[in-house]
């Protein structure tokens, strides 16, 4: 065989696109990360300083983020052929979609197990496929090989400025780049499309889009022409090579975490590249606790959790220190009310004016918490629905990564409603929209729940109003009555979880029933306050309405960003129970965890029970234990009056003390060691228990336990 030297000049010329798309990119990120600056306003301290680290240390990230990206474009200008277009014989081209299916069938597999995403998402590798396969089929230099490069250009533009768009719109709703929240969307495509739909033109938007990126391609056409003829396929290699040697390079040397090191949030989400920062929330959806964040010996963790969950009410059954199930015990009579437990999608404690807010978004909820029980100091467990329902219907902190919903193995867990089961409730989880979303029919009716969704509205219900994620809340409490009187009708006391969806974007809501704009969040809030209050209206007319306990919370707040890592104000949501038989009005200002929530409702219902929660009955519960546990999918934290303790990736801990007002965080002088181990033991220990199938419902659950005594509380 004959060595063919290598040209460098014909490998220059055939490679120059790179260099267009390289240009196009970096413009491209550099306007989005500008324009997110703008809108991020005054949450950027010291500007000039800030703005100098966001774009040095963002354009490193975008060259990084560049190399991996223009992988489709370089292949294409590696495979075709210069002069022939055709494999001559056909054990040739066996080979070539022989070596393809190899490939993909490798980039499958490294998707599956570094990045955990499931095989039936992989779909969009057989779209590569077809791409590849006819790539050795025409001439370089030939009128087709000039269009279809032009086509790839300005698919690799138009797909960079839907992204950048993208960018902007998750950077209104979530206050930063993408991360765990956009992975576990990108899951559900159709929801989050129907979604944008409803809220923004996007067929005006992608129109634009598609204007500015076919105006762009032909302005800057002879940054794609080339004439190449000499180049030869070894030559060309030696490029792939060279670009496959950066890309690994740049996943070994470079990581998410990086950037990390001012302590304003905002500047660090700014300073990464919104591609990269999605592949990397993707890949740390599924985190190992021990792997990745600081321990202590399991017995030592045990110990600490065991002294933590050691309360009056509560004795423990085994002398296994890993075993924390207790029997708690009540001090009168068991009461079997219904209970009617509702999450309010994203409510905000700073939407009540209870909590200082003056634009009347929340007239009804807030005249309940002068009726009841309000609880002013409670903390949500993450900034997901997802998380919400985990603490409500499981009492745990929340583990690293993804929420137990959607986790492998976690069905049969002990769960809220196990626990009235056991005393002959009907158990509902009752949702307004499409209960595959977020994996929720499959967890709930695992987990002794009826689950309840969308598709149970039956024929010749009146809907009011609807969009992708749901049902009006008027339509759904009207679902759930339906469900109160079934269960009433076998003589059963019930137990429904609501979850609502009004209050989520596109923000739609029946007409006429507030004075408000359609897709404005602040009438959805106020609507979703009137829901409740023709709720609680429609149920006093309920023969069983003297029996029942209400209770109201949220998922989460509508906000979770701010300048700190934790921002506590971010977590701070209401939570009021109404039982106006049985509960006479009181606030209670404690600290509370959204996972005491459960605990506390079977407190007040004085239920004798085994349990594995890891929440408190906040009622019973001695003063000076109380804690919370606000956490993001990466960083967890531990919530006491004084102190917020986050553990992160890389064994990190950091200590602050937080401004409970502004979220704003300083550091603490002297570590609290107590902290720092009850909240490793906390998460170490939670994530341990599920790992090893130790949260499972057990059949001795269910042995009765006896109460302290038949005084009732008062």
């Amino acid at each position: 065989m004959k060595f063919q030297p290598i040209d460098g000049n014909a490998l220059a010329t055939r490679f120059r696109p790179l260099a267009w798309f390289a240009a196009a990119f970096l413009i491209i990120e550099s306007v989005v990360r500008l324009a997110l600056a703008v809108k991020a306003g005054a949450n950027v301290s010291s500007l000039g300083v800030s703005l100098v680290y966001i774009f040095a240390t963002g354009f490193l990230y975008d060259i990084v983020t560049f190399v991996y990206f223009a992988w489709p474009l370089l292949i294409y200008l590696w495979v075709v052929p210069t002069r022939t277009g055709r494999h001559k014989g056909w054990h040739r081209w066996l080979l070539y979609v022989a070596s393809l299916l190899v490939c993909l069938l490798l980039i499958a597999a490294g998707l599956h197990f570094i990045y955990g995403i499931p095989h039936r998402s992989l779909w969009p590798l057989t779209v590569l496929f077809f791409y590849f396969l006819p790539l050795c089929a025409f001439n370089y230099a030939s009128k087709t090989g000039q269009r279809l490069l032009y086509m790839l250009a300005a698919l690799l533009l138009f797909t960079m400025l839907l992204i950048g768009t993208a960018e902007w719109l998750f950077w209104d709703e979530f206050g930063t780049r993408f991360n765990f929240i956009a992975v576990d969307y990108l899951v559900y495509t159709h929801a989050v499309l129907e979604n944008i739909r409803e809220s923004y033109p996007l067929g005006r938007w992608m129109s634009l889009i598609l204007l500015v990126t076919l105006t762009v391609v032909a302005l800057t056409r002879r940054g794609l022409y080339t004439l190449d003829d000499r180049s030869h396929f070894a030559g060309r290699s030696l490029v792939a090579a060279a670009w496959l040697v950066l890309t690994v390079l740049g996943t070994g040397l470079v990581n998410a975490q990086m950037k990390d090191r001012h302590t304003n949030p905002y500047v660090n989400a700014l300073a990464g590249n919104g591609i990269y920062q999605f592949f990397a929330a993707l890949r740390a959806n599924r985190l190992d606790y021990p792997g990745f964040y600081a321990t202590l010996p399991d017995d030592k963790a045990f110990a600490i959790v065991h002294d933590m969950l050691q309360t009056p009410d509560a004795t423990y059954l085994s002398a296994d220190p890993s075993d924390i199930t207790r029997a708690i015990r009540a001090d009168g009579a068991e009461r079997h009310l219904n209970v009617v437990l509702i999450s309010v999608e994203s409510l905000s404690g700073e939407y009540l004016a209870h909590f200082g807010n003056r634009d009347g978004l929340t007239p009804h909820i807030d005249a309940l918490a002068d009726q009841g029980l309000f609880f002013t100091q409670l903390y949500a467990n993450g900034t997901r629905t997802v998380r919400g329902l985990e603490a409500l219907s499981l009492s745990v902190p929340p583990t690293p990564g993804d929420s137990l919903l959607r986790q492998q193995n976690n069905r049969g867990l002990f769960s809220l409603a196990n626990i009235f089961n056991a005393r002959g409730y009907q158990s509902d989880f009752v949702y307004g929209g499409y209960g595959y979303f977020d994996n929720m029919n499959d967890f709930f009716s695992h987990n002794g729940y009826n689950a309840i969704d969308r598709d149970a509205v039956p024929k010749g219900m009146p809907i009011h109003s609807e969009n992708v994620w749901g049902i009006a809340d008027e339509d759904l409490y009207t679902l759930a009555m339906a469900r109160m009187d079934a269960s009433k009708a076998q003589g059963k006391p019930f137990f429904l979880h609501i979850m609502t969806t009004s209050n989520h974007r596109p923000y739609t809501f029946p007409e006429g029933r507030i004075d408000g704009a359609q897709g404005d969040r602040p009438s959805a809030v106020k609507y979703t306050d009137w829901a409740i209050g023709d709720f609680i209206r429609r149920m006093r007319k309920k023969p069983y309405f003297d029996d029942t306990v209400f209770v109201i919370s949220a998922d989460h707040c509508a906000n979770s960003a701010g300048k700190s890592a934790i921002p506590v104000n971010m977590y701070h949501i209401p939570l009021i129970i109404y039982a106006p038989k049985y509960l006479p009005p009181q606030h209670i200002d404690r600290m509370m965890a959204q996972i005491d929530i459960p605990p506390t409702i079977l407190g007040l219902l004085h239920f004798s029970y085994r349990s594995r929660f890891f929440g408190y009955d906040i009622m019973r519960l001695a003063p000076g234990k109380e804690r919370a546990f606000p956490a993001t999918y990466q960083k967890l934290g531990f919530l006491q009056s004084n102190s917020l303790t986050i553990l992160s990736p890389k064994q990190r801990i950091e200590q602050v003390s937080p401004n409970f007002q502004t979220g704003d965080t300083t550091p603490l002088p002297n570590a609290d060691a107590l902290a720092i181990d009850q909240a490793i033991a906390s998460y170490q220990v939670a994530a341990e228990l599920f790992k090893k199938g130790r949260m499972k419902w057990r059949r001795e659950d269910d042995t009765p336990v006896q109460p302290e005594g038949s005084l009732a509380r008062p």
